[in-house]
């Protein structure tokens, strides 16, 4: 199609409270489509690959060949998956979704198939150092819309525990931000059997404060060994969780069977896996409920929607990953998707700081516990390079974990 040609493509990295990396592609007709590449504490390696040997492909290409630069982009490269290729796939997928959406003058999702809801439910996140703080935050998301809730807490024993906010955010806003920025990653501590001992009893606090209508998460952050795993859903079981997430690393799929065989705790799994492939034993035995990738990690929309297709057949659900270390352009692309999806399940989402909301001029809206994309072209973000120059990339990392006999650990 004449004007459709791609004439420029460029990497943007920006860090408006955290680091984000960027894709924007314009056409000859000067269309712009956006995509999201940020790849928490690795950013650089994205944008790197990006600059060095995607951008070039991609000058003369038409943009609305997105099926045939997707294939290109995975098949081309030899050296397949991993999350810096899959993201780099992932902001071009995106960005050229974004074009055809506008040069189509319809949202995104309308492409897709349209709307099969009216909105999209959302999963805040609540933590505290202890049950008190822990109750005062979840009202605080009930406060902020939230009608599904993530619950961490701190440990006894343990100085510091993923999910659990280090204090109390100014803004009134719950925030946690894990990636520290430093030249090296901050060491903290874990000890399983504290945790284990620990969690039930929060819960059952909590149920026993907000009854048992309120859908609850929990995430154990792939630290549990399967045995481990399926004695924590079997202890949560009484108090009736809308997912347990990410309750052993997922690499060995194998392991699912062992917990699946003695917990019914709904299982959400698969936020780092990229690509279709990671969860191709784990769909065909049904041995989760809910696929958490992202569009920004698993290769963009035309990928995750191949994962969710694959997943529907099983009666598994989407709950794609969404914390702030997902840009607002990811998120939209996200919304999109869950709009358009039979089996929707859950959206996490996380509300951006003010100075990521300059950079990043959104459409999508927030009510009553829902979100929606909005009706503008493509994917409702726009890219503010103004706000962007006034916050320069600043080197962050995740922390890691050691036992306490000092033993490197999942974090």
């Amino acid at each position: 199609m004449a004007g459709t040609t791609i004439r420029s493509a460029e990497v943007l990295v920006a860090s408006p409270g955290r680091n984000f990396v960027t894709l924007r592609v314009m056409t000859e007709d000067g269309v712009v489509g956006l995509g999201d590449a940020t790849l928490n504490g690795r950013e650089l390696a994205v944008a790197s690959y990006l600059t060095d040997h995607v951008v070039p492909l991609l000058l003369g290409r038409d943009a609305h060949r997105i099926e045939d630069t997707w294939q290109f982009l995975y098949r081309g490269a030899y050296w397949r998956r991993g999350p810096v290729t899959m993201a780099a796939i992932a902001a071009v997928d995106v960005a050229l979704w974004d074009i055809k959406a506008k040069v189509a003058g319809l949202p995104l999702y309308q492409l897709l198939g349209g709307a099969s809801r009216t909105g999209v439910m959302a999963y805040g996140h609540a933590s505290g150092r202890d049950v008190p703080e822990l109750l005062d935050s979840i009202r605080a998301q009930q406060a902020e819309g939230f009608r599904s809730i993530r619950v961490q807490t701190s440990v006894p024993g343990i100085d510091k525990v993923y999910g659990v906010a280090a204090q109390p955010s100014t803004s009134g806003r719950y925030d946690y931000e894990p990636a520290q920025r430093a030249p090296l990653p901050a060491e903290e501590d874990w000890d399983t059997s504290a945790y284990l001992r620990h969690v039930p009893g929060v819960f059952e606090a909590v149920r026993n404060e907000f009854g048992p209508a309120l859908p609850l998460l929990h995430d154990a952050h792939h630290r549990l060994t399967p045995i481990q795993a399926a004695r924590l859903g079997r202890a949560l079981e009484p108090y009736d969780l809308f997912w347990l997430e990410d309750c052993t690393p997922g690499e060995n799929q194998d392991a699912l069977r062992l917990v699946r065989q003695h917990t019914t705790t709904p299982l959400a799994i698969g936020e780092v896996f990229t690509t279709v492939w990671d969860y191709q034993t784990l769909v065909r035995e049904q041995l989760f409920d809910y696929v958490r990738s992202s569009v920004t990690h698993a290769g963009g929309v035309t990928a995750l929607r191949r994962i969710v297709d694959y997943a529907a057949q099983y009666q598994i659900k989407s709950g794609f990953h969404g914390p702030t270390d997902i840009s607002p352009v990811g998120m939209a692309a996200a919304l999109h998707l869950d709009l358009a999806v039979h089996n929707f399940g859950i959206q996490e989402y996380m509300q951006h700081s003010a100075a990521t909301d300059e950079v990043f001029r959104q459409t999508f809206t927030w009510a009553d516990g829902h979100l929606h994309p909005g009706e503008e072209p493509g994917i409702g973000v726009t890219y503010d390079d103004d706000a962007a120059a006034h916050h320069p990339y600043q080197a962050a990392y995740l922390p890691f974990n050691r036992l306490k006999d000092g033993t490197v650990h999942d974090w």
